[in-house]
């Protein structure tokens, strides 16, 4: 979108004097906007971004990436912005249309429901000029007009999200999930964005701090929506978390599940040695088996996500990683599963040999059938997990 005036604005991102001509000229900023049924609003949103152009003598545009069932591309294009469609919904796949629209050095990121201040654009770009690669509009630094935010929101969603981001990632962000940011175009080429919902939001953070990019925050001012909320708290919640999860299932999943294994073979172990198990601790020495095999269903968990997160290009390989990603290492489980259930069937085939010497009375080896059992369904984790990973790598080949 370019305004009339011919003098461009000095934002420290173009080599241009003030004499030279507008014509031919890339725009100084790209303001792209995801839309979805947003025809109350899209056009206030881009009146301000024009008004915030001419009033700075500053050469722009405005990319739509639209999703809408109503007139919003309608208006977006009768106001001179450029609308583009992208080719599945979603919040993350908007934006990766709209980037690939954009002719200047610098992306402004800004939703289309009113909710941001269009005059806010060139504070919100400042910060780059100075060094900054990525800059964040924080609502919660600065002002949420009462109705702005549900409570749900407000007090829990977004800083919990927020909070678990910085635990799991080392960050110190105060809205993960604003919807009004600037980034540089290199910056913005570096993370190889991916995510296509919500999540998206939280990947771009999260990439841009583990590639070491410098991110700093501003406070904003947050506007109550016109029109009903497309956010879906609970599944939005939960793509946010299920990002995380990807990006760190070691944490999250296997280091957890090593401890309950461990807590559950302890257990075992202990009440095993002390005898009299049907007697006095049966209860608790199910209990260890419980947390035994389910312990081990975690740590497959994190292994299957770690190995997906790898494959599609989430995370970095590791040496432990590079072991499960080995054809050969897979065969191996493959027979460590084999001699869990093997063992587990020999132990089961004593207990049944005794009950038919006891013409089918009663079993009184209850915690051997218990090992017996525990064996074989680990055996058949292990293996599952194998043959699972094994399928995973038929497109990619070994990964050592």
């Amino acid at each position: 979108m370019t305004n009339n005036s011919c003098t461009p604005l000095h934002t420290g991102f173009d080599n241009r004097g003030s004499n030279e001509p507008c014509a031919g000229e890339a725009p100084v900023i790209s303001v792209v906007m995801p839309a979805l049924n947003e025809e109350l609003t899209i056009g206030e949103c881009i009146s301000g971004i024009l008004t915030l152009f001419v009033e700075n003598h500053m050469k722009g545009e405005i990319i739509v990436s639209d999703s809408s069932a109503d007139g919003t591309a309608g208006i977006a294009r009768d106001l001179g912005a450029t609308v583009v469609h992208t080719a599945k919904m979603g919040y993350g796949f908007a934006y990766l249309e709209g980037f690939r629209h954009v002719n200047s050095d610098v992306i402004v990121m800004m939703d289309a429901d009113g909710t941001y201040d269009p005059s806010e654009i060139l504070r919100l770009v400042e910060p780059l000029k100075k060094g900054a690669d990525l800059v964040i509009g924080s609502r919660f630094k600065g002002t949420i007009d009462p109705g702005a935010m549900a409570p749900l929101h407000r007090y829990i969603g977004n800083p919990f999200l927020t909070r678990v981001l910085n635990l799991i990632f080392h960050t110190q962000f105060s809205d993960a999930h604003s919807g009004f940011r600037a980034i540089k175009r290199g910056a913005l080429e570096k993370l190889n964005l991916k995510t296509s919902g919500m999540e998206f939001a939280s990947e771009m953070l999260v990439l841009a701090s583990i590639k070491g990019l410098v991110i700093e925050e501003i406070p904003i001012r947050y506007f109550p929506r016109k029109a009903p909320s497309n956010l879906h708290s609970f599944a939005d919640g939960w793509r946010h978390l299920r990002f995380i999860l990807l990006m760190k299932p070691v944490p999250f999943l296997a280091i957890p599940g090593l401890i309950f294994s461990l807590f559950g073979v302890i257990l075992m172990t202990v009440f095993y040695v002390s005898g009299d198990i049907e007697t006095s601790h049966l209860h608790s020495f199910i209990l260890g088996s419980i947390l035994l095999i389910g312990g081990v269903q975690v740590i497959i968990m994190g292994i299957n996500t770690e190995v997906y997160s790898i494959l599609n290009g989430f995370n970095e390989k590791t040496r432990l990683m590079t072991f499960f990603l080995n054809y050969h290492s897979l065969e191996k489980f493959l027979v460590i599963g084999g001699a869990f259930i093997v063992t587990g069937i020999l132990l089961g085939a004593t207990i049944i040999l005794d009950w038919i010497r006891e013409s089918f009375g009663e079993i009184s080896q209850i915690s051997t059938s218990v090992v017996s059992l525990s064996l074989i369904i680990i055996g058949i984790q292990v293996i599952s997990c194998s043959i699972f990973i094994s399928m995973m790598l038929l497109n990619n080949g070994d990964f050592t």
